[in-house]
């Protein structure tokens, strides 16, 4: 005749049995949260795009309940090469057509990218403009220090094309992955100039000054915007794009400083 299991066995069959009925649990808990109306949009942007976007995000979560946007703002040419790699997203918008190409010839877009906005370049000082700049040519005085954004962000390359054609070099102090960072610069006081967007200098009003300067516009940058092919949320990403293209999202784009394509 068998024996009955010891009090031991007993208690480690019934641990066993509670783990199980927990793990069950667990998966019908996270089957229900995956069919329900909780998902996570994730959009790839540029840093110029930060304050702009973050304001649509919130319009595109009011209008889709139970729906949150993240973004992650960045250097255009960073986001590309993150994107490439494999990182998850729904949505990319470069600040350039030249970073939206590195996406699309690794054949990682969805349909053909559309330009939604242009962008183009302001010399930022501090509100009391201690180096007393003026024009893009008082850029080239070695006493000045310059901030420029790396060549290869968007931001960097407009600079580029604008200090050629109006025949200024510049000596930058630093090199920074985005315009944020070179507007930060100046902001704290550790730049006496720096090339930005002009919405950059919208959005930092009273803390920076702005200065046109005529060859900005031989160095206007175009926003493309794609549904990414291994879009996670590829329904979501359409209707965000749609959203950044409609009539509110280009109001609210041109009210933040960018031009309409």
């Amino acid at each position: 005749m068998a024996r009955p299991p010891s009090r031991r066995v007993r208690s480690l069959l019934g641990a066993a049995l509670a783990v199980l009925t927990a793990l069950a649990a667990v998966g019908c808990g996270s089957t229900e949260s995956s069919s329900g109306d909780d998902r996570t949009l994730v959009v790839f942007a540029a840093a110029s795009l930060t304050e702009s976007f973050t304001a649509l995000g919130k319009t595109f979560e009011s209008s889709h309940p139970g729906v949150s946007v993240k973004f992650n703002f960045a250097g255009s040419s960073a986001l590309a090469q993150q994107i490439v790699q494999g990182a998850p997203a729904d949505v990319f918008a470069s600040a350039n057509p030249a970073t939206m190409a590195t996406v699309a010839d690794a054949k990682l877009a969805a349909g053909q990218p559309r330009v939604f906005v242009k962008n183009r370049l302001e010399i930022a000082v501090p509100p009391d403009n201690p180096g007393n700049v003026r024009t893009l040519q008082d850029l080239a005085n070695p006493a000045l220090k310059v901030v420029l954004c790396a060549e290869q962000v968007p931001c960097g390359g407009a600079a580029t094309r604008a200090l050629a054609a109006a025949g200024v070099k510049v000596r930058p102090v630093s090199e920074e992955k985005d315009v944020k960072a070179a507007l930060t610069k100046v902001q704290l006081g550790e730049a006496d100039a720096a090339l930005v967007y002009r919405t950059d200098v919208e959005a930092a009003a009273g803390k920076v000054r702005g200065i046109e300067f005529p060859e900005a516009a031989k160095a206007v940058n175009e926003y493309p915007i794609v549904t990414l092919a291994e879009a996670p949320q590829p329904d979501l990403a359409g209707g965000f794009v749609r959203l950044v293209l409609s009539e509110r999202g280009r109001t609210a784009l041109t009210r933040a400083g960018f031009e309409s394509p």
